[in-house]
């Protein structure tokens, strides 16, 4: 998958829109049929979303933390085999395009559209007046397809990026992996931490994210992914309540039968399942005795 430079124009395309956050298994129902559909027609598939996420320019007050990275998002998007992905600078300026002015100038004159899918419940434009119904009449205007794709449901309900975050915000990492269609990863940097886990015995890899979405706080089991090897870790989010700390949110890895230092290096989390809550312990030994049993318990899951 390439990504196109603003002003690089395409003859004709089949091509969907939409945010993608978490690249989740009704998204990937949309870039299948782009995919097949581009096959079909002989041009290329184009993906076309937006950086920075819409809401965070146009209502910052409402924001959400995103599921997936930027970066995340391109591999996620890149493993569909999609041609070309556009990736809109998303401004106010950008936002207050009226819709048939965008289809118009960037799908048409720009992209040279012959079909274009979307989710069911998909808006696009200024103050999101462009609906599932005003982009199928542009179509007819401008003899393009205008497709549409069903909810999918999974699970009881429908799966969207808001389900999936009440999910991982809550720790059902599993639940939420399944209607990823992935296991729910973050990365980060390990960094120096205060060495509480190695003077109980289980050293902790610290780790410093740029992902927005945390799961919520407890204790999972995970593998951890460094330097290409793949290694069983138990990881805590939240504080250290037993040695006093109750305000802070830390994510420290304890990668089970490793002796390496992990120390600077770049390292993912793909979280399996939540084990347990965050628990205060009378003593580091009744941790101690936790943390055995949590490691345990990671053993059989993973």
């Amino acid at each position: 998958m390439k990504i196109i430079k603003s002003g690089r124009r395409i003859k004709s395309s089949v091509l969907t829109l939409g945010n993608f956050d978490g690249v989740h298994l009704g998204h990937q129902q949309i870039l299948k049929k782009v995919r097949t559909r581009a096959n079909m027609c002989g041009c290329p598939s184009i993906v076309y979303t937006f950086e920075p996420h819409p809401v965070k320019v146009v209502a910052p007050e409402r924001s959400l933390p995103l599921i997936t990275t930027f970066d995340d998002k391109i591999e996620l998007l890149s493993s569909f085999d999609i041609d070309f992905l556009v990736c809109a600078d998303f401004t106010r300026e950008f936002a207050s395009q009226h819709p048939g002015e965008f289809v118009k100038n960037e799908l048409l004159l720009r992209l040279g559209v012959k079909e274009v899918w979307v989710g069911h419940d998909y808006l696009f434009g200024r103050g999101k007046e462009g609906t599932v119904d005003y982009l199928k009449e542009l179509g007819k205007e401008f003899n393009f397809k205008a497709g549409v794709i069903p909810a999918f449901k999974k699970g009881g309900g429908i799966v969207s990026s808001s389900r999936i975050r009440g999910l991982i915000l809550n720790g059902d990492v599993k639940k939420a992996s399944a209607l990823l269609g992935w296991v729910f990863s973050i990365s980060g940097k390990v960094i120096k931490g205060r060495n509480r886990g190695k003077e109980i015995g289980f050293p902790t890899a610290n780790i410093y994210t740029l992902n927005e979405l945390i799961p919520g706080r407890g204790v999972y089991a995970a593998y951890c992914r460094v330097k290409g090897k793949i290694l069983p870790a138990v990881v805590s989010i939240g504080a250290n309540p037993t040695f006093g700390d109750i305000d802070s949110v830390n994510i420290e890895a304890h990668v089970i039968d490793f002796n390496g230092n992990l120390y600077g290096k770049n390292l993912r989390i793909h979280f399996v399942k939540r084990i347990r809550d965050e628990i205060k312990f009378k003593n580091p030994d009744k941790l101690v005795s936790q943390i055995k049993m949590d490691i345990k318990k990671a053993r059989g899951l993973l």
